[in-house]
């Protein structure tokens, strides 16, 4: 009867050897099934100006800039993002957005998309401004050159340069488009002056309270006679300036747009807010059966080492790791003694 339960044990274990063997090939050819479901696509903006420069934030528990966290949070965003997800990438200084490339698939491109993130430089910038009232028009105009409808997360420090007032503020009252919007503020309240780079990025100085007001002279309301700005840098450190997140500013032009404001502390705050955002459309897409096909082999594999009661032989393996430890130790008492009484 023994020699009876062995054998179907034995023929048990080799089938659940050989299942997971069978499942885990399958699984290396990545099989999938067709599924109707939400496909998204995001147009990802990043603010690249100068004040994203500024060191405001925390990487690790270390100083980091604030372009520095918003690479961190790009790149956990995109590796959070299911199968099927489109991504752009995008850039924004001045007073315009410039879309890298049209969306591209997550997983096909994943390197890809993070070497962009990467790279990620405020060197790349065409403009020393930052008008981010005027940047929403050129996004809507990049939505509408896509093949398809997608969804924006903007990241921006929220920091207008020149200083905004009467003449120069883009009236955003008719404003359509930006249903859905994702504004994602980085910076502290309590600001940082903005460092002052040369091309190989030395530090130079810091930029001056005079470089962010529009120079004496007419009003000027458009990009093309958007006034300069006095490009020395601060002849000491109370003429800095100081450059803040306005979480308040940028509630507002979500409220006008009628976009979501969230303060981008953490990647988990900024794919909740996604979450929440429309799909694209609602098709069918692959659905990636390679990892349930490979739990189910390590689950057959459990089953094929561990008898019906494993918690008892877990106790029992425990106990003979002791046994043979205790062995051992022996063993090298038994050697030293012997070694002590030949000297």
């Amino acid at each position: 009867m023994k020699k009876l339960i062995a054998y179907f044990k034995a023929q048990r274990d080799s089938a659940l050897l050989g299942g997971a063997l069978v499942l885990l090939i399958l699984a290396m050819f990545h099989p999938t099934v067709p599924i109707k479901h939400n496909i998204y696509t995001y147009l990802l903006v990043a603010d690249i100006s100068q004040s994203m420069n500024a060191i405001d934030m925390t990487i690790d528990g270390k100083p980091a800039s604030r372009i520095a966290h918003t690479q961190k949070l790009l790149h956990e965003v995109v590796s959070s993002l299911p199968c099927g997800t489109k991504v752009s990438v995008a850039l924004f200084a001045g007073a315009s957005v410039a879309a890298l490339y049209n969306p591209i698939e997550v997983c096909n491109n994943f390197a890809a998309i993070q070497d962009t993130i990467d790279h990620l430089d405020w060197r790349t910038a065409w403009s020393g401004n930052s008008r981010i009232r005027e940047s929403l028009f050129s996004i809507t105009r990049i939505i509408r050159s896509f093949p398809e409808a997608a969804q924006v997360v903007f990241i921006t420090d929220g920091e207008e340069a020149p200083r905004l007032h009467a003449f120069n503020t883009r009236d955003l009252t008719n404003f359509q488009g930006a249903d859905g919007w994702l504004l994602v503020g980085v910076g502290s309240e309590k600001g940082a002056s903005i460092p002052k780079l040369s091309e190989k990025n030395q530090l130079i100085g810091y930029w001056s309270n005079d470089s962010f007001a529009l120079q004496p002279g007419i009003a000027q309301i458009s990009e093309q006679n958007i006034g300069t700005r006095d490009d020395n840098v601060a002849s000491g450190e109370q003429d800095r300036f100081i450059s803040k997140h306005n979480a308040e500013y940028m509630k507002t032009i979500a409220k006008e747009v009628g976009s979501t404001y969230i303060y981008g502390d953490n990647v988990h705050t900024i794919l909740d807010a996604m979450k929440k955002q429309k799909p694209a459309r609602r098709d069918v897409a692959p659905f990636d059966l390679s990892w349930i096909l490979a739990s189910l082999a390590g689950l057959f594999l459990l089953a094929a080492y561990f008898s019906k009661h494993p918690i008892k032989q877990i106790g029992e393996a425990l106990k003979l790791y002791r046994k043979n430890t205790v062995r051992k130790l022996q063993s090298k008492n038994e050697t030293a003694i012997a070694h002590d009484n030949h000297f």
